[in-house]
C-alpha cells in the first residue's frame, strides 16, 4: 500500500466521530477550522456545538451582533478569530447570497482564511486535491520521511507543503487530508507517539534512526514580551465600571475593568497618585485594597500578562457605571472572567 492508502486506510478505522464529519457544508467546515486553529478539539467541540445551535446558517451569523458572538467565543482565546467570523459571515451572507467560494484559491480571499483552512475547505467540500499542512501534518511527514529542516522556515512551509501536495489522494482527498491530521493526533502525536502499532513504522526515518522525539525541528521564538496590568474595580453596593478595549491590541472589542499598564508591579501609592486613577476617582472618599496579594500571570502565545486586581470602593454614583448583576453578560478576556467568578459579582 502507498502512504497516502494507509493513512486513509487508518483513517476509516480509527477515526473519532466529531459533528462536521458527517457533513460537507462549507459553512459548518469552515466555522470547525476556524475554531480549530491553535485549539484541541476537546476544547473546541462545545463551542462547535454551541455555534451550531445558535446560529444554524451563515445567515444566522451574519446578523448576529458582534458583541453576542464574542460572549459565546469568550474562553477560546484568539479573538480575532472570532470577530473575523463575524467578518467573513457577513460578506458571504449578504455580497455571495450565503454561498461559499468553491477553489482554494477564491478561498484564501476571506478574511481570517490561510492557506491551511482554505485547504480543508476546498477539499472536504469541494472535493479539490489541496493539501493541508497544519501542526498534525508537519509532525507525521518530517518524522516519517526523516526531514530536519524546520517546520517554521520559510524553506520549511513551502517544503513541507509541495510534500504534502505529492503525497495527498487526488480522487479522496477530503479523507487524505482529514486522515493525516487525525493520525497525527491520536497516533503520531507530540508526546509518547504509538509507535510500536503504527502502520507506517516499517518505513518511518524517525523510528529508523531514533530521532521521533526530535522531529519536527522548530525555530524557537525567544521574545516573550511582558506587560503588567492593573484592573481597578471601581464599585459601590449596586454598580461597578467596565470598558470596551477599542485598540488593536490583545482582546479588541471585549471589555474590562479601568486598567492601568505599566512597565513593573505597582503599589498602592503608585495606584493612588497614578492620573488615571485621579481621573476616576476625582475629590470622591474611596476605600482602596489590593485584591490579590501576587500577581496573577496570564499567558498568551508572546507575552506574559502580570496582572494585579484593586477594589476602589466608592460610596457615590459612579458615572458610566453598569449594575453588578450585569457584568456576567458582557463579553470578556478569561482572565477578567476568572476574578467575575471568583469575586462572585
Amino acid at each position: 500500500m502507498t502512504f497516502s492508502e494507509i493513512i486513509t486506510d487508518w483513517y476509516h478505522q480509527n477515526k473519532r466521530e466529531l459533528p462536521w464529519r458527517k457533513t460537507t457544508d462549507p459553512y459548518r467546515i469552515w466555522l470547525s477550522e476556524i475554531m480549530l486553529q491553535q485549539t484541541r478539539v476537546d476544547q473546541g467541540l462545545p463551542y462547535y456545538l454551541k455555534f451550531e445551535k445558535a446560529y444554524p446558517t451563515v445567515f444566522d451569523l451574519a446578523h448576529a451582533p458582534e458583541e453576542e458572538i464574542l460572549k459565546l467565543w469568550q474562553g477560546l482565546g484568539y479573538y480575532s478569530r472570532a470577530r473575523n467570523l463575524h467578518y467573513t459571515a457577513k460578506e458571504i451572507a449578504f455580497e455571495r447570497n450565503g454561498q461559499f467560494p468553491s477553489t482554494y484559491k477564491e478561498l484564501l480571499k476571506l478574511k481570517g482564511v490561510g492557506d491551511y483552512t482554505a485547504s480543508a475547505i476546498a477539499s472536504i467540500s469541494f472535493n479539490e486535491a489541496a493539501p493541508v499542512v497544519d501542526g498534525n501534518v508537519y509532525r507525521v511527514l518530517a518524522r516519517f520521511f526523516g526531514v530536519d529542516t524546520p517546520i517554521n522556515s520559510t524553506k520549511g512551509i513551502k517544503y513541507f507543503k509541495q510534500l504534502a501536495g505529492e503525497l495527498i489522494d487526488r480522487d479522496k482527498p477530503a479523507a487524505f487530508n482529514q486522515g493525516i491530521m487525525e493520525f497525527g493526533s491520536i497516533q503520531c502525536r507530540p508526546k509518547s507517539p504509538k509507535c510500536s502499532e503504527c502502520p507506517l513504522n516499517s518505513s518511518c526515518v524517525a523510528l529508523r534512526d531514533q530521532l521521533v522525539d526530535q522531529l519536527p525541528v522548530k525555530i524557537k521564538n525567544t521574545r516573550l514580551k511582558h506587560r503588567y496590568f492593573n484592573y481597578l474595580i471601581v464599585q459601590n453596593e449596586q454598580e461597578t465600571l467596565l470598558f470596551q478595549r477599542k485598540k488593536k491590541d490583545i482582546w479588541q472589542h471585549l471589555y474590562e475593568f479601568p486598567l492601568i499598564e505599566s512597565d513593573k508591579i505597582l503599589e498602592e501609592k503608585d495606584i493612588i497618585q497614578h492620573p488615571e486613577f485621579r481621573k476616576l476617582v476625582g475629590k470622591n472618599p474611596f476605600e482602596l485594597s489590593r485584591y490579590n496579594k501576587e500577581a496573577v500571570i496570564h499567558k498568551l502565545s508572546h507575552q506574559h500578562i502580570h496582572t494585579t486586581f484593586w477594589t476602589v470602593t466608592l460610596e457615590d454614583h459612579i458615572k458610566g457605571g453598569i449594575p453588578k448583576a450585569e457584568v456576567k453578560a458582557y463579553p470578556v478576556p478569561v482572565l477578567i472572567a476568572n476574578f467575575v467568578r471568583e469575586y462572585e459579582f
